[in-house]
């Protein structure tokens, strides 16, 4: 019996050995198994590294999550495009702040220019004016100076016969026939209007105290004259010679209120006259 059983063994091994070698055996390390291992790998190398780190400092270890050194390198990202993004907006700054520096300086330039060209047109028609004045007095020079005749009873005829000498040209004789008239007439309707050519004589010999006084005369209650207009532009322009931007200034501004329909061409001497007194 004993015999027949270990036969009967012996048997049986050798019809199971090939169906066993026949059978694969299943492989231990899969996919996933690979991927334990390999992070089982990673936290044995961060546990020494952080065992070196406290062994060689001597100072506690704060361990942190493995994806901050991602979210470290993403923030770094970061900051590094709006370093440059602010780097392009400074420099674009920097080119308008130039480019509003180089307006602003010409336009400055531009301003200087214009009022030194103002000033030299105000010299020049003061300079023709009394070049003018002298002309007419050089024809008469050598003959006696005229005995002043008595004023004409008709306040119409001597007013007439004043703005004529103006019109001729003969400034010194006009300046006397209308002194005289307002002088002799102070009620006359016409006294304000003598008053300003008056200021006109005195104005183109470059007397401006004296023309300035006159055209105050005229100006009094600021009459709704063709003339007044006028007037008013050369009592600021007399204001301004006399280095009283402010007064001058004043005065234009009333020019403005006081007769906002007067000629083009006036309107546009008394701008210029702005320009030169500086007004705001």
């Amino acid at each position: 019996m004993k015999l027949k059983s270990v036969l009967f063994a012996a048997l049986l091994a050798t019809t199971a050995l090939p169906a066993l070698a026949q059978t694969p055996m299943p492989d231990p390390l899969d996919d996933r198994s690979v991927k334990r291992v390999e992070r089982m790998e990673k936290v044995v190398r961060e546990l020494r590294a952080i065992v070196f780190q406290g062994r060689d400092t001597g100072k506690p270890v704060i361990v942190q999550p493995a994806e901050t050194d991602a979210q470290i390198q993403a923030l770094g990202d970061r900051v590094g495009d709006l370093e440059q993004t602010l780097q392009k907006i400074n420099g674009q700054n920097e080119v308008l702040t130039h480019d509003l520096d180089q307006a602003r300086k010409a336009g400055g330039q531009e301003k200087v220019r214009a009022d030194a060209l103002e000033a030299r047109l105000t010299a020049l028609e003061a300079k023709l004016a009394a070049m003018d004045a002298a002309a007419q007095q050089t024809t008469l020079a050598g003959e006696a100076p005229a005995a002043p005749t008595a004023p004409p009873a008709d306040p119409s005829a001597a007013f007439t016969s004043a703005r004529q000498m103006l019109l001729d040209g003969d400034y010194a004789k006009a300046e006397v026939a209308f002194s005289a008239f307002v002088a002799d007439y102070p009620d006359s309707p016409k006294t304000p209007e003598a008053r300003y050519w008056l200021g006109e004589t005195l104005f183109v010999r470059e007397a401006y105290g004296d023309a300035a006084g006159a055209y105050i005369g005229a100006l009094r209650g600021w009459p709704q004259t063709t003339w007044a207009p006028d007037a008013t532009l050369k009592l600021s322009r007399a204001l301004v010679a006399l280095k009283k931007p402010a007064d001058a200034c004043k005065t234009l501004d009333e020019f403005a209120k006081r007769y906002p329909r007067a000629p083009p061409a006036v309107r546009s001497r008394a701008a210029s006259t702005r320009v030169a007194a500086k007004c705001a």
